[in-house]
């Protein structure tokens, strides 16, 4: 990995009224990680989340992404210099196939109106790209099926395939299996893994055995502030996020 950071965010703060929901946080993310954020719930995670993607603005601090200063860009600038949040940016458009789903979101990360739909989904050559991201995600052989028929878990890794089609420098994963069963977690934890080393991941998971599992390094948020940050081995050992959040018995 690079020594310097894709993402580096210093002093954050953000107030909500008499709350104050992220708590002069500093965060630091390498090119190629998987960086998990946990916490008990009302821990400032997705507030977190909004203000990295500009949908929130903080009321202090800073955030450098690829060494810009982006802490005053909307949302859409952020997204053209490659910082994509799952859900924000991969409406699933249920009526079209998954291959044509990808394909447009090709054809808009290349800038092109959305004027010509039709002929954007025959296109060749935004096809041939989209087809090698559905087989990336594992969904070759759903490709000529209306993402309206997907199952839920499907339609998860459809809105993963649309976010790589815009070729992010940094993927926002707000709870990728939220909702999931046992295989499609399975399989979307399969899907994190090819992934791993080639994408940069902030990942925002509730299932412990995954984040430990994926992650190069986690950071613990309480009430908006970091109480640890490090490799999931010293996550584990470290006795205040024992105490905080994981349980005095639990990954022990």
């Amino acid at each position: 990995m690079a020594s310097e950071p894709l993402l580096e965010v210093k002093g954050l703060v953000k107030r909500f009224g008499g709350i104050l929901a992220t708590d002069s946080l500093d965060l630091q993310v390498m090119p190629g990680e998987i960086h998990a954020i946990i916490g008990p719930n009302g821990a400032g995670k997705t507030t977190l989340i909004a203000q990295l993607s500009g949908e929130l603005k903080p009321n202090a601090g800073a955030i450098r992404f690829n060494g810009e200063d982006v802490t005053h860009l909307p949302a859409p600038a952020r997204s053209q210099r490659g910082l994509a949040r799952s859900f924000q940016i991969t409406s699933v458009f249920r009526g079209f196939t998954a291959l044509d789903n990808v394909a447009l979101a090709v054809q808009a990360h290349d800038g092109h109106s959305f004027r010509f739909w039709a002929d954007a989904r025959r296109e060749e050559r935004l096809r041939r790209p989209a087809w090698e991201i559905l087989r990336i995600v594992g969904l070759a052989d759903r490709a000529d099926l209306v993402a309206a028929n997907l199952a839920h878990g499907e339609q998860r890794q459809l809105e993963i395939a649309m976010a790589l089609a815009t070729r992010p420098r940094m993927l926002l994963l707000d709870e990728p299996m939220a909702g999931m069963g046992r295989e499609e977690s399975e399989r979307m934890v399969a899907l994190l893994r090819r992934l791993k080393g080639r994408e940069t991941i902030l990942l925002i998971e509730h299932d412990m055995d995954v984040v430990f599992a994926l992650a190069d390094r986690i950071t613990v948020l309480v009430y908006g502030r970091a109480v640890a940050s490090g490799p999931p081995a010293a996550i584990r050992a470290n006795a205040e996020v024992r105490q905080a959040y994981l349980g005095e018995d639990r990954h022990a």
